[in-house]
Order: C-alpha cells, then structure tokens, then sequence
C-alpha cells in the first residue's frame, strides 16, 4: 500500500523537453492542498486512511450531515471529501495540509481514476479482438465475436464470457509513471505519459507501490 497520495485534477496533456533535448510528452494534474479531516486507524476503523478535503464551500450549501462532520473534526468545510489509503497516518495530523511538495521530481506514481465512457461497443473495441474474414463467405459477421457458447451442454453462456457492452467509465489505475516536474507556486503536477479520465476530471496520485 501507498505511503503518500493527494488528490489532484487532469488539466490535459502537453510536452517539455529534457536536459537532451528530448521531447516528453507529460499529463499536467492540478494539485490544490489538501486539508486532513479525519484519521482512520486499524484501532478504531480496522485500516488505516486519511480523509481529506479540499478547496472552500459555503456551509449553507451542505447537508445537516456534512456540516457536522467538519464541525466535529474541527475543520473548515471543502467542496467533497476524499479518503486516501495509506500504510500509517501516524505522522499526520487533523487540519494538516498536504501539498504537491510531497512528490519529488523523478519519482514513481500511480495515478486512479475513472476512464473515459466510451458508450457501448463491440468485442473489437471492447476486448480487442480481431474479427473475422473479410471474404470468402463472410457475410455481414466481420465485426461479430463468432461462437459464444456450447450446444446442449451445458445449454448456457459462461459468467464472464467477452462480449459487447458497456466500454469505459471504470475506476482505472496507471502504475510507475514518473514525476518530470512538481510545481508548488502553481500547483501543479507534471507526470510523464496518460493518465486515466478527461480533462476536469479528479484523479488521486500514490506513490507507486509496484515499482519497475
């Protein structure tokens, strides 16, 4: 599990050059601080995370639960809250904040969010697969997956068997891509390659925990 992770936002993507002169393509993620609201330990909630939150709102604009939660803890009200799994929070505190200093330029980071909804598709775009022939008797099945299932026995399609459905808007993770700059007056966070979701769209930065 992770030891350190904030919460960020995909600006989209762009390029930098390197002490080489080599282009990199990098994903820019705005990084605001993060204030920490609560602490769960293994002693009272049997794992341990940090709940975070981040931004202002108006408490008028919360429920009657919310804005006693943020009471209770002590802390000023933020737009959402956001738990963040982590090894031990021993060496953080209520009201803490946490900013992209955090991360250090050429780190390893897994980046979670929720992929882009693609709608529904095919098994071709869905799972790849390669179709069929393109002649020889083919008709109108090019695209199609071909058999699915068995005859009399067992008379039933398999659990999990690839077929069309549903594409994308799933909760998705990149591992080991590197931090090529942290930019801490901006709030910013430059990290090498894609990243998972659209642009606006919330993602959470961990420290990788399989590193290549």
């Amino acid at each position: 599990m992770a030891s350190k992770a904030i919460i960020g936002e995909k600006v989209g993507m762009t390029q930098v050059w390197d002490d080489s002169d080599c282009v990199v393509p990098v994903t820019v993620l705005r990084v605001e601080p993060c204030r920490v609201v609560q602490l769960k330990t293994p002693e009272t909630d049997g794992y341990s995370a940090l709940q975070v939150t981040w931004g202002y709102a108006d408490a008028v604009k919360l429920n009657s639960p919310e804005v006693g939660h943020f009471e209770r803890h002590g802390a000023e009200p933020g737009r959402t809250l956001v738990e963040l799994r982590l090894d031990d929070v021993s060496d953080y505190a209520i009201g803490q904040e946490i900013t992209v200093d955090i991360l250090t330029d050429g780190e390893l980071v897994d980046v979670t969010a929720v992929s882009k909804g693609k709608g529904f598709a095919g098994v071709m775009k869905r799972h790849g697969f390669s179709g069929q022939k393109a002649s020889h008797g083919a008709h109108k099945v090019h695209r199609a997956p071909g058999a699915v299932g068995q005859c009399a026995t067992p008379s039933r399609i398999f659990k999990g068997r690839k077929m069309p459905g549903r594409h994308g808007a799933r909760r998705t993770t990149t591992l080991n891509l590197r931090v090529v700059k942290t930019d801490a007056e901006r709030n910013l966070l430059l990290v090498r390659g894609s990243v998972p979701g659209p642009r606006g769209g919330r993602v959470v930065i961990r420290n990788a925990v399989k590193q290549a």
